[in-house]
C-alpha cells in the first residue's frame, strides 16, 4: 500500500490516492511513522502535482513539517522549483516553515532566490520577511545568494521589499558587503542598482581591510572593469589608502575650522586633491586600454599592410612593390604608432607620477602622436585601395582631414603647453617669495625658543 502511495505522488494521481485512503484508514499514519527518505508529499512537491498536494494537507497537515535527509520540507522542494500554487497551498497551512534550515543553514527563501524563482520569493517574503533575514553558512545573507548565483531579479525584488541600510550592508564572515561580491563577480547591472536605489556603502571595508574599489584593482582586467570603476567613482568610492589618510587628515582641519567659526577652506582643499586624484586614475586606466588597443591594431597593420591584385614576388608586400613611396610612409607612420603605444604602456606600467603635470602633459603627447600617426597609416591605406577613377577625390578629402586634424592637434598642444609654462611660472614665483620674506622679527625668534 505505501509503495503504490508512492507510486500515486509520483504520477500526481490524487484518484488511486482516495481509493488507496478508502481502503487503508491508517496509511498516512504509517507513513509519517515509517518513512525513512522522503513523504509522498516531498514527491509531490518536487514534481509540481498540486491538487495531490492539497487533498494530503487537507487529510493530515502535519506532513508539512517533516523534513527529508537533507533536512528539506516540502515547501524547500517546491520553492526551489518554482511551483507559486503549491507554495501558496503550503504556506495557507503551516507559514512557519518559512523558518525552517536545511542541512546547510538555507531556508525556502534562500532556494527560491538561488534559482532565480521571482514569484515565489514574493510570496514568500509576503508571509514571512523575517525569513530574509536569516544567514547561512558563513554569514552570507540572501543577497549575498543573490549575487553569487548571479540572480538579479531575485535580488532586486528582496530589496525593493527590504531595502533599508543595515540589511543592504551587511557583511559575511569575511567582511564582504554584497557590493564587494557584485564587484568581485563583475555584475555591472546589479552594482549599478545599488548604486542608484539602495543606501550601500561604497567605501566599506572587508575583513582585509579592502573597499570596493581595492577589490576591483586586484581582479583582472577588461572592459567590464572599466564600466564599473566609472561608476564607482562616480558614487564617491576610494581606496582604503585614500580613507586612511582622509580620516587622518580632515578632522584636525575641521575640528580647527569649528573652534575659529571659520569656513572649511583646507577641507574643501582636501576634497579638491581627492577628486583630483580619481580623475588621474580613471585617465590612467582608459589610457592602458586604449594604448593596448592602438598597439594590437599597429601590429596588425605591421604584418598585413594594404595590397592591390597584382603580381609579386612570393613572402614580400605587394604594396611594396608597386608603390615605394606608399610604403615608405605607411611603415613609418604605423611604426611610429606602434612605438608610441608601446611607450604609453611602459610608462603607465613602471609607475608614472601623475600627480605632476609635466609627466601628463608628456603623456598626453605621447597618445596624441600615436593617434596621429595611426591617422596617416589610415590615410596612406585608402589611398592604395582606393581606383584611379576617384583617387583624385578621394585625395582632395583626405588632405583637407589631414589640414583640419593638424590645425586641432596644434592648437590643443598649444594650449596645454602655455598651461604648463603658466603652472611652472607661478611655482617659480611663489620660490621666489619665499625666499625674499624677511626674517621675524628677533623678538618673535626669541619666544619660540623660549
Amino acid at each position: 500500500m505505501e509503495s503504490k502511495l508512492y507510486e500515486a505522488a509520483a504520477e500526481g494521481n490524487v484518484t488511486i490516492f482516495l481509493e488507496l485512503i478508502r481502503q487503508d484508514h491508517l496509511l498516512l499514519d504509517r507513513v509519517l511513522v515509517n518513512y525513512a527518505i522522503e513523504t509522498h508529499l516531498h514527491v509531490a512537491a518536487m514534481l509540481g502535482h498540486t491538487d495531490f498536494v492539497r487533498e494530503i494537507i487537507q487529510r493530515k497537515p502535519e506532513f508539512t513539517r517533516e523534513l527529508d535527509s537533507r533536512g528539506s520540507s516540502p515547501l524547500h522542494l517546491a520553492s526551489a522549483k518554482g511551483y507559486v500554487d503549491i507554495v501558496k497551498a503550503l504556506l495557507f497551512v503551516n507559514p512557519d516553515m518559512c523558518l525552517a534550515v536545511d542541512i546547510e543553514e538555507r531556508n525556502p527563501l534562500h532556494l527560491a532566490a538561488m534559482k532565480g524563482q521571482v514569484h515565489v520569493l514574493n510570496e514568500l517574503v509576503r508571509v514571512r520577511p523575517q525569513a530574509a533575514r536569516v544567514t547561512v553558512s558563513w554569514g552570507e545573507t540572501i543577497l549575498h545568494l543573490c549575487v553569487k548565483y548571479g540572480q538579479f531579479a531575485s535580488f532586486k525584488a528582496v530589496v525593493e521589499v527590504m531595502n533599508n541600510q543595515e540589511f543592504v550592508n551587511a557583511k559575511d564572515d569575511y567582511g564582504m558587503t554584497v557590493l564587494h561580491l557584485a564587484v568581485a563577480y563583475k555584475q555591472i547591472e546589479t552594482i549599478k542598482f545599488l548604486l542608484t536605489s539602495t543606501s550601500v556603502e561604497v567605501n566599506g571595508l572587508n575583513a582585509n581591510g579592502l573597499t570596493a574599489l581595492d577589490v576591483l584593482a586586484r581582479s583582472r582586467r577588461g572592459l567590464k572593469g572599466f564600466d564599473i570603476a566609472e561608476s564607482l567613482r562616480d558614487a564617491g568610492a576610494l581606496r582604503a589608502a585614500e580613507i586612511s589618510h582622509w580620516r587622518i587628515e580632515t578632522p584636525p582641519l575641521i575640528a580647527q575650522n569649528v573652534a575659529t567659526n571659520q569656513p572649511d577652506r583646507e577641507y574643501q582643499w582636501v576634497q579638491k586633491t581627492y577628486k583630483k586624484e580619481d580623475w588621474l586614475t580613471r585617465k590612467r586606466d582608459s589610457l592602458m586600454v586604449v594604448a593596448s588597443l592602438m598597439a594590437t591594431m599597429s601590429f596588425q597593420a605591421g604584418l598585413t599592410p594594404p595590397a592591390t591584385e597584382r603580381s609579386h614576388e612570393a613572402g614580400t608586400s605587394i604594396i611594396a612593390d608597386t608603390n615605394q613611396r606608399y610604403y615608405s610612409q605607411y611603415l613609418a607612420a604605423n611604426t611610429i604608432s606602434f612605438m608610441a603605444s608601446m611607450s604609453i604602456i611602459l610608462l603607465l606600467i613602471t609607475g608614472l607620477p601623475f600627480k605632476r603635470r609635466l609627466f601628463m602633459w608628456i603623456l598626453t603627447v605621447i597618445v596624441w602622436i600615436a593617434i596621429s600617426s595611426m591617422g596617416f597609416t589610415y590615410r596612406i591605406s585608402l589611398l592604395v585601395f582606393t581606383p584611379k577613377s576617384q583617387k583624385l577625390t578621394v585625395t582632395r578629402v583626405l588632405e583637407y582631414a589631414v589640414i583640419a586634424w593638424i590645425g586641432v592637434m596644434a592648437l590643443l598642444l598649444l594650449a596645454h603647453t602655455i598651461r604648463l609654462i603658466v603652472i611652472v611660472f607661478n611655482k617659480v614665483e611663489n620660490v621666489k617669495e619665499e625666499t625674499q620674506k624677511p626674517p621675524p622679527p628677533l623678538s618673535y625668534t626669541k619666544n619660540i625658543n623660549l
